[in-house]
């Protein structure tokens, strides 16, 4: 999406772990506002079943590099949307300070070789932590076993009528429900790594298996507002009725492999942690909360904030914006000046 033929020394990058983002609103937007933005793709595009985080950095980083080196943008800023986020991020301290030398399933990949190029400056629009971190928050912790779905523990499932009559949800319960969470994806990632290492040891050609994850999508946030309160509505998330979301056939990892889980999913385990992450980076970073925003979980885009290294960063909040700015032009527009301004302050536009 390059408007006309204007000269520019700035570009924004915008690249999701899976998603294909050319024809949302928002980085169309940009381009209608005069700037110029890639859309870029990773390898695991449309399909995230068995995506590497490690791998997707590194596809990024042929996208920066093709930027700077044949495009011949000065800058490039690396717009992290939502799932974008937390790879952009990753893709940041990898280039500024890489120390990744194999997956988490032990598979190697050497990142400093990779000869990342460091971009120079990152935005964080609705984005979340991790896909890990969301993922453990959505997680049912109701599952006792992950080949039954049907087989719960009643007293953790919120979607029972008595823990509906029961709202809003206590404090105690909603601490319990999420170690409950974690306790959940650490059994799923303990059994992924030990199925993967039996599986080397069979010494045979079998390499991988694929697994479902049932009941991801369990938030006590979307049906109860008292929970990390922002300007969403209640009883719904970004794929809808979160009971029917939940049990349905489409959610996060509601498909996935042994190595792609402890890459992208494992909450100990992977490697694009903000936590991790977030703290190495120096250059200049804009971070933007979507006040209503039904999907990045409320408490996310302060602490990403938080957590950057950066010396310059700003953040900012729309109120009632929610995450894909669903018929919500003007503020959309919004996002759009605050970024443009933000670029203006530092030089990298002129108007």
């Amino acid at each position: 999406m390059l408007p006309g033929n204007a000269p520019s020394d700035t570009v924004l990058l915008f690249m999701h772990p899976s998603s294909a983002l050319n024809l949302l609103p928002l980085p169309r937007a940009f381009a209608e506002a005069g700037l110029h933005v890639m859309c870029c793709g990773s390898r695991y595009i449309r399909n995230d079943t068995s995506l590497i985080m490690e791998k997707a950095i590194i596809d990024m980083g042929a996208y920066v590099r093709y930027a700077k080196e044949v495009l011949g943008y000065g800058k490039v800023v690396l717009v992290g949307w939502s799932g974008g986020g937390s790879l952009s991020i990753a893709y940041q301290a990898e280039a500024e300070q890489p120390t990744i030398t194999e997956t988490p399933a032990g598979d190697p990949i050497d990142l400093a070789a990779a000869g990342l190029i460091p971009a120079d400056a990152i935005w964080s629009v609705a984005a979340h932590l991790s896909r890990a971190e969301t993922l453990t928050e959505w997680l049912d912790p109701s599952v006792v076993h992950e080949g039954d779905p049907d087989h719960r523990d009643r007293a953790l499932d919120i979607y029972t009528s008595e823990a509906l009559a029961a709202m809003p949800f206590d404090p105690a319960f909603v601490a319990r429900f999420r170690a409950s969470q974690v306790e959940r994806n650490r059994r799923i990632t303990s059994w992924a790594d030990a199925m993967l290492r039996d599986l080397r040891a069979r010494g045979t050609d079998e390499m991988e298996r694929g697994f479902i994850v049932h009941r991801t999508m369990c938030d006590p946030r979307w049906i109860d507002p008292s929970v990390d309160p922002n300007g969403r509505k209640p009883n719904w998330c970004y794929l809808g009725n979160p009971r029917t979301a939940n049990a349905g056939p489409v959610g996060l990892a509601r498909y996935t492999t042994l190595r792609s889980w402890l890459s992208q999913w494992s909450y100990d385990r992977s490697n694009a942690r903000t936590s991790l992450n977030a703290p190495r980076i120096t250059v200049p970073a804009l971070v933007i909360e979507n006040g209503a925003d039904d999907a990045t979980p409320a408490t996310h885009p302060r602490k990403i904030f938080e957590l950057l290294g950066s010396a310059d960063k700003s953040f900012e909040k729309i109120d009632d914006a929610t995450h894909y700015f669903q018929q919500q032009p003007a503020l959309q527009e919004r996002a759009v000046a605050i970024c443009k301004n933000w670029l203006r302050e530092r030089c990298m536009i002129k108007a």
